[in-house]
């Protein structure tokens, strides 16, 4: 494919579609039974969404699927109405188990990274570049860990990396895979101030969770999965006590509390 070709298709967009279209997404590994089976939902600018679910459920492999990583077994994602991979307004955060921390580069190389779709490989980032790269870190408060190896930080200062490198590669869609993992409550409550300014840029966020109570609070819509998609919703629409049956079974306690019902999870692992 010509490289002309190539930019073209990265660039396409149809800002009247959804932000993502996922039609009737399944997914088997080697042939085995669904990791997902039979997904469809939109999102739209400025949404804030969380998948929740227990270990297993699919939630990494439904946020691979609309970066573009996977490709579905059968039905389709989309990203502003084309097909989701090659989009360079994705900024996708894996989950900290998966990234190489030891890894010998700085918070600025990571965040750099994120303007290589805009500049092409064998071009030097340039000075509005790197002025990118500067306001990028300014606007997630680690301007001063600048010159840091990514592995010297604490858990909380790398995630605001992946979404400072976000906010230098211009992405309007930010996938974050079990970005709380591991957090303290004042490196949370960070991450969700950042979140909040993005939110009001019209930036649409999904992240995966195990913490229901937080994504209640947190996100204007919930997607509860388990391999199925069992409820897509305002929080108390999908938080019934039906449909955490349906995805937690034996491992799902549910209690009567002041405010409501409160459900506890065994599944307190990363990973699927």
């Amino acid at each position: 494919m010509a490289v002309s070709t190539l930019l073209k298709k990265r660039e396409a967009h149809r800002h009247d579609a959804p932000v993502v279209s996922v039609d009737h997404v399944t997914v088997r590994y080697n042939g085995g039974p669904p990791a997902l089976d039979d997904i469809t939902f939109e999102l739209w600018p400025g949404e804030r969404v969380a998948i929740v679910g227990p270990n297993g459920a699919g939630k990494s492999t439904l946020l691979k699927i609309v970066a573009g990583i996977l490709v579905p077994t059968s039905g389709r994602a989309d990203v502003y109405g084309y097909g989701a991979g090659g989009h360079i307004c994705i900024g996708y955060v894996p989950q900290r188990s998966n990234v190489d921390w030891n890894f010998p580069v700085t918070v600025a190389d990571v965040v750099m990274m994120g303007r290589v779709a805009k500049i092409g490989l064998l071009r030097q980032a340039g000075r509005a570049d790197r002025q990118r790269v500067a306001e990028s870190l300014e606007r997630v408060g680690i301007s001063a860990l600048a010159r840091r190896q990514i592995g010297e930080l604490s858990g909380g200062q790398q995630q605001r990396v992946f979404i400072a490198r976000a906010l230098a590669q211009e992405a309007e869609l930010l996938l974050m895979d079990e970005p709380l993992t591991g957090l303290d409550i004042p490196s949370q409550e960070a991450i969700f101030d950042i979140l909040e300014l993005l939110k009001q840029q019209r930036m649409t966020v999904l992240v995966s969770t195990h913490d229901l109570q937080l994504a209640s609070d947190k996100f204007d819509r919930l997607m509860l999965l388990k391999r199925r998609l069992i409820g897509f919703g305002r929080p108390a629409e999908v938080l019934t006590s039906e449909h955490l049956q349906s995805a937690y079974g034996s491992h799902l306690t549910i209690l009567p509390g002041p405010d409501g019902m409160l459900a506890l999870s065994d599944t307190c692992c990363e990973g699927e």
